[in-house]
């Protein structure tokens, strides 16, 4: 397993969470305004952590207003 920053592991735990509750599709602001950063923080870690991750799979799925993210369990 990578290490991960503080600011990766609290965006983690709410990508995490969030597919449990079964939600796939979440914007960068709707994470950024749920964890206290920013949308462009959330922006430039979740690529880093696509490559990262052991516990989510994370796909840039679109863009609008903001970049939508498809977030599914691994596995």
């Amino acid at each position: 397993m990578s290490e991960y920053t503080e600011e990766e592991q609290r965006i983690l735990a709410y990508l995490t969470d969030s597919v449990t509750r079964g939600e796939r599709y979440l914007r960068s602001k709707t994470i950024a305004d749920a964890i206290g950063l920013t949308a462009k923080q959330v922006g430039s870690r979740l690529p880093r952590l696509a490559e990262k991750s052991d516990d989510v799979d994370i796909e840039k799925w679109g863009r609008a207003k903001s970049t939508t993210w498809r977030v599914t369990p691994d596995g």
